[in-house]
């Protein structure tokens, strides 16, 4: 067999190189295709698009050895039944739309799935599940995106006998970078957290081949061993 192709959610920014100013681009940190394509992959970047649904993704998954449902923005609180926090960022429809699209898609085909950060809350609101909008009001500190474009560093415990744990051990130190967390996650087992403030770090499906969720940032970090764990399932 050749090697998996995982598909990789992706922005759609406006861009400038060269003589270019502002364009349109569909785009990703590196960081995520490095350690895809490092594992042992193919990495292909879905650009998001506002008229997204779930034919669209069924059309799209089977393409597809895996997934990884990348970090972002703030998805948009109406989408799980709540109003904005004031610290909510402004939506990106277009992400919103095609990533919980994918996510539904996924789970119907039991796709090998890697959610990152934003990429969890997706897979958690997609499944009927709800947001922690605003972590520092909770827990009182910013440890967990200490400052614009800063990432964090803090410890997760992680559950004895869960899929996670059987890839990455028990306890870990992790790159992050989020100000909000899932709070409810049907057909989702919880198998981390920050082990001073509680706060839900991972969740995985136990009846799924691979359909795991992270909520600290892995392609920040030198170990790949979640995206080999992935390209293994796949």
């Amino acid at each position: 067999m050749g090697r998996p192709v995982i598909g990789i959610s992706s922005y759609l920014e406006p861009s400038s190189w060269g003589k270019w100013s502002d364009v349109p681009a569909a785009l990703l940190p590196h960081k995520y295709i490095d350690k895809v394509e490092r594992a042992g992959a193919i990495a292909v970047l879905i650009p998001p698009r506002l008229d997204a649904d779930e034919d669209w993704a069924r059309t799209l998954i089977p393409r597809l050895d895996g997934l990884v449902l990348a970090g972002g923005v703030d998805i948009e609180p109406t989408r799980y039944g709540q109003d904005p926090h004031p610290a909510v960022q402004a939506s990106r429809q277009d992400r919103d739309a095609a990533e919980l699209s994918l996510a539904l898609a996924s789970a119907e085909a039991d796709l090998p799935v890697l959610g990152i950060c934003r990429g969890m809350q997706v897979m958690a609101v997609a499944a009927g599940g709800t947001i922690e909008q605003h972590l520092p009001d909770r827990v009182g500190h910013n440890s967990h995106a200490p400052a614009p474009a800063t990432y964090g560093s803090h410890a997760v415990r992680v559950a004895p006998g869960s899929a996670l744990a059987s890839i990455i051990g028990e306890n870990l130190e992790v790159p992050s970078y989020h100000h909000q967390a899932v709070v409810e996650h049907p057909g989702y087992s919880a198998t981390a957290w920050d082990p001073d403030d509680g706060t839900l770090e991972a969740m995985e499906d136990p009846g799924a081949r691979f359909r795991l969720a992270v909520q600290w940032h892995p392609e920040m970090a030198d170990d790949l061993r979640l995206f080999r764990a992935l390209i293994s399932a796949c």
